[in-house]
């Protein structure tokens, strides 16, 4: 799904929104994410995931055309790790609504 797909999707189940300010909605959100990202904080939606970055170091590559070695340079990458629910909707399990609190405290 593309970002205009997801526009659309949400538009048409919320027929009381202009597509436009539901495209200004969804540029926001991703907006955000990407400033949080950028001042190197980390971004959590509960049940869906978490966006945070991850620096590499710099290191000696090679040119795959030539086989030449170049250096390059150190930077920042972003990473997604799924959400717990995420992870067992993908993967056909129901998700609980349960705690490890509450589930402890009747052990």
């Amino acid at each position: 799904m593309i970002k205009s797909e997801l526009v659309l999707l949400i538009a048409e189940q919320n027929p009381h929104l202009y597509q436009r300010d539901v495209e200004n909605i969804v540029n926001a959100i991703l907006d955000e994410i990407t400033r949080a990202l950028a001042r190197g904080d980390r971004v959590e939606l509960r049940g869906f995931g978490a966006f945070s970055v991850k620096k590499r170091d710099a290191r000696v590559g090679r040119n795959p055309r030539t086989g030449e070695t170049v250096s390059v340079a150190e930077k920042m990458i972003p990473v997604f790790k799924t959400g717990k629910e995420m992870r067992q909707r993908l993967n056909g399990a129901a998700p609980t609504s349960r705690s490890r609190g509450a589930a402890r405290a009747r052990a």
